[in-house]
C-alpha cells in the first residue's frame, strides 16, 4: 500500500525521539532523488553527487532537532544541498590551486569526464553554457529552468529577493542563448 507524503504528519514523527529515525527515513526516500539531481546539476558528476547527498542527510540528521519550521522541510533541504555543494567546489578548486576565474573550465572538466554523462551534443552544449554561467545566475537558472521551481520558493532557499531571481535568470538565459548560438 502507497502512503502519502504529508509535510505535517511528517514534522510530529520528527519531534517525537520515539518516531524520529522512521519519519526521517520516509524525509530521505520523499527527497533523495529530487535533491540528488539538484546537487547533480551543481557538480556534474554522478559520484560527487552520491557523496554530498549523503553528506546532506548526515548534516539534516545532526541538526533534526534545531529545524523549527519557520520554512518548509523541502526549503531547509534545499538550502543544505546548496551550500555542501558550493562548499564541494570550493573545496574542489582550492584542492587544484583554482581561482575563481577558473571555475568555469573547472566545471566544464567535471561534465566531460562524466562516465554516467549520457546525454548528446545538444544537452552537452547546454551544460556546457550553464556552466560559464557566473555562480549565481548558474545556480538560479539550474533551480528554475532544470527543477522548476518557483520564484518564491527559490527566494526562500537562496535569501534573495524575487525581483533579483528573475533578473538573475534572465541575464542567464540570455548568455545560455548567446553561447548556443555561437556555437552552431
Amino acid at each position: 500500500m502507497e502512503t502519502k507524503y504529508k509535510e505535517e504528519d511528517i514534522l510530529i514523527l520528527l519531534r517525537n525521539p520515539d518516531t524520529q529515525r522512521q519519519g526521517f527515513a520516509q524525509v530521505v526516500e520523499e527527497y533523495s532523488e529530487r535533491l540528488y539531481w539538484q546537487i547533480r546539476k551543481m557538480v556534474y558528476s554522478h559520484e560527487d553527487a552520491n557523496d554530498i547527498l549523503q553528506d546532506v542527510f548526515i548534516k539534516a540528521w545532526l541538526n533534526i532537532d534545531k529545524f523549527r519550521g519557520d520554512a518548509k522541510l523541502s526549503t531547509w533541504l534545499y538550502k543544505i544541498a546548496i551550500n555542501e555543494s558550493i562548499t564541494f567546489i570550493n573545496r574542489s578548486k582550492a584542492k587544484l590551486n583554482l581561482s575563481i576565474d577558473d571555475d568555469d573550465s573547472f566545471l566544464i572538466n567535471q561534465l566531460e569526464g562524466d562516465k554516467y554523462f549520457d546525454g548528446d551534443h545538444a544537452e552537452m552544449l547546454l551544460q556546457k553554457a550553464v556552466a560559464l554561467l557566473p555562480d549565481k545566475q548558474r545556480l538560479v537558472f539550474q533551480m528554475k529552468y532544470f527543477n522548476e521551481l518557483k520564484y518564491d520558493e527559490m527566494s526562500d532557499i537562496l535569501g534573495t529577493s524575487v525581483g533579483a531571481l528573475k533578473a538573475s535568470f534572465h541575464h542567464a538565459v540570455k548568455k545560455v542563448e548567446k553561447f548556443l548560438k555561437e556555437s552552431n
